[in-house]
């Protein structure tokens, strides 16, 4: 495949591209629709030797106040191909398209896998990066197969045991998207009464609103510590309505950190320090961040 050029925009804010509505600029940015388009931008980045940040729908990102030193890419192709043989369908996805209105869609026409996802943002690339999952499900119990470009050189399909899922992890994480930027989804999907899995689907979004806060968020700030609640620990800790400056620790749900108008990075990035080291005190156990924090110095974890 040749590369086609793709539009590229210098010192871009990140900001409006991010559910936090935080975040300083990208030396560059770009919006790639198809494959040929981002083999140009990553041959770019790695030409340029720049640093390369997925954003995917922004929904579990921080970015730092001074910003991110590369290409940010927010990948918008959504091409969809389908294959029906009795009862599954094998249905391949550009990974820009949205998690939520993907599953609502399929479910509506008849496809379960994918319906606890109602509700939940972000992009299909992005939830396969972070192994997206709720209500007893997730992105690696429906998959078949994941297409990525491997070092700015290769598209590859990559099988379940390459992406080395785990709770709420992936392969992905650790290599980067300069490494392995994800391109496309292959779901395995089963054939399930519509009306069925609209009333799970309406279960599910009836329960997410009533925990979910009003305002700017990135969706869950920490992972569930292995038998526990990372909202009930936070909680526990006498945490909830915990502040710095605009940026608050939801008094709704404890795992949610609300930007109630002009908070910074750096505030989010001193709350969420606190939160981890109350809880550690509290309850001696140490959460593990599920937002991405970029651009910190020094690397944040």
């Amino acid at each position: 495949m040749e590369p086609t050029p793709c539009a590229l925009l210098e010192h871009e804010p990140l900001a409006p591209h991010l559910f936090w509505r935080i975040g300083g600029p990208a030396d560059l940015y770009a919006e790639p629709r198809t494959e040929a388009e981002l083999l140009h931008c990553l041959r770019l980045a790695r030409d340029r030797r720049l640093p390369v940040l997925a954003l995917g729908g922004g929904s579990n990102l921080l970015v730092a106040d001074g910003g991110f030193r590369g290409l940010a890419i927010a990948y918008q192709n959504q091409e969809e191909d389908q294959a029906i043989r009795g009862d599954r369908m094998r249905v391949r996805i550009g990974a820009g398209a949205l998690l939520a209105p993907t599953g609502r869609r399929l479910s509506r026409l008849g496809w379960a896998g994918l319906e606890w996802a109602e509700g939940i943002p972000g992009t299909l690339g992005g939830a396969v990066a972070g192994n997206a999952g709720a209500y007893g499900g997730d992105i690696a119990s429906a998959l078949h197969a994941v297409e990525v470009l491997a070092d700015a050189e290769r598209f590859e399909r990559w099988n379940l045991a390459d992406c080395a899922f785990g709770y709420r992890k992936s392969r992905f994480g650790a290599i980067g998207a300069t490494s392995a930027f994800i391109s496309a989804v292959t779901f395995l999907l089963r054939a399930e009464d519509p009306e069925r899995l609209a009333a799970r689907m309406q279960a599910i979004g009836q329960e997410r609103k009533a925990k979910t806060p009003a305002g700017l968020s990135c969706g869950s700030v920490f992972k569930n510590p292995e038998g526990a609640s990372a909202g009930r620990l936070i909680e526990q800790a006498g945490l909830k309505g915990l502040e710095e400056g605009p940026a608050q620790v939801s008094p709704l749900h404890a795992n949610y950190i609300v930007n109630r108008g002009g908070a910074t990075a750096d505030q989010v990035r001193r709350l969420i320090a606190r939160i981890r080291a109350a809880v550690e005190k509290e309850c001696g156990i140490r959460l593990e961040p599920e937002v991405r924090m970029i651009g910190f110095d020094p690397p944040q974890s």
